[in-house]
């Protein structure tokens, strides 16, 4: 069972992690294979601000390569976090909102959350690449070169590694469509 909205669980080490948002649950419906939308709205209530994130708002949860969803996948204990990310970046882009505060507050909800902290990290750094780093200071800079020399010896090999099977399975997968569709025409002349 879900603990009441606003208090705090015990993590992973048994250290207490806040709830950062008014209710425990996400109400989306599907909109398509990869997009969402937000049925009720999303309030997020932090120590200095609070946002209220619209229902209506099309999401596609966390954005993460195909290659990458082994790591990080769609959604997960940060969905939330992404959902409010999603709307700060549109917030950004009408000039309501500065992009590099949306990452900030991303990588600060997903610490709330409870998402580790190589995990958060790796994300933040994700949705700066994203952002072309926009409004990056020197020190963000230095913050997101460190995260990205640590990530890449971890997640390249077997990145690599499970693009390089998915590649075989979809030439094996074609080469069975190839037999069952030559099986066909040979059954219908018989």
């Amino acid at each position: 069972m879900a603990p009441p909205a606003g208090s705090s669980p015990t993590g992973r080490f048994g250290q207490e992690v806040p709830v950062p948002f008014v209710e425990d649950q996400l109400q989306l419906r599907t909109d398509g294979p990869v997009l969402f939308v937000l049925l009720a709205d999303l309030v997020y209530v932090g120590r200095d601000e609070r946002f209220v994130v619209p229902k209506g708002l099309v999401t596609d949860l966390a954005t993460v390569p195909a290659a990458l969803t082994w790591l990080a996948p769609r959604y997960g204990i940060y969905t939330r976090a992404a959902v409010l990310h999603d709307w700060l970046t549109e917030e950004s882009r009408a000039g309501r909102f500065r992009r590099v505060d949306a990452d900030g507050v991303f990588r600060r909800v997903l610490r709330e959350l409870g998402v580790s902290l190589p995990r958060r990290w790796m994300m933040w750094a994700a949705v700066r690449v994203a952002s072309r780093l926009s409004g990056a200071t020197p020190g963000d800079l230095a913050r997101w070169l460190l995260v990205a020399v640590l990530a890449v010896p971890f997640a390249a090999p077997p990145t690599i590694l499970v693009q390089l099977w998915l590649w075989v399975f979809a030439l094996a997968d074609q080469i069975g469509r190839g037999r069952d569709a030559m099986r066909a025409g040979l059954d219908r002349r018989s």
